[in-house]
């Protein structure tokens, strides 16, 4: 594996499930047990009843386009050699939305409520990044 220069997450005690379950290639958002609500990204409450009890739910990774930006200025020197870059929000099945890269699709090839599907990447022996391409 080549070395990567780019910044990783640092995982904090509320994401630290999420990034674990990244790297078995699983995509887990936090649900309440007492009202269902999904939310991302990961808290110690329910943003919607306030509750505690909060599970790591496996959801499909698949969704849609929201919006997206394409990068034409790098916001790090890692990325320059990476211009023009896409960062996308993608609103998934499950209701929340996640903001990520997409891999195979060119910024002029995108539009809102394009169905993706999340894909990942094994950027580090301990990190790996969601991602997400066109949905088969």
């Amino acid at each position: 594996m080549a070395q990567y220069t780019k910044p990783l997450p640092t995982p904090t005690e509320q994401s630290k499930p999420f990034w674990d379950a990244c790297k078995q290639h699983e995509l887990r958002i936090q649900r309440c047990t007492k009202c269902g609500h999904y939310q991302h990204y990961p808290l110690a409450i329910c943003s919607q009843c306030w509750s505690w009890d909060l599970e790591w739910a496996k959801v499909s990774g698949r969704g849609k386009i929201y919006t997206w930006v394409v990068c034409h200025v790098a916001f790090h020197p890692a990325f320059a050699d990476d211009l023009p870059y896409t960062f996308v929000t993608v609103e998934l099945d499950e209701g929340v939305r996640m903001t990520s890269q997409m891999v195979d699709v060119g910024p002029e090839e995108l539009y809102p409520g394009m169905p993706v599907e999340v894909v990942f990447d094994d950027v580090t022996e301990e990190v790996t990044l969601p991602k997400f391409k066109r949905a088969s």
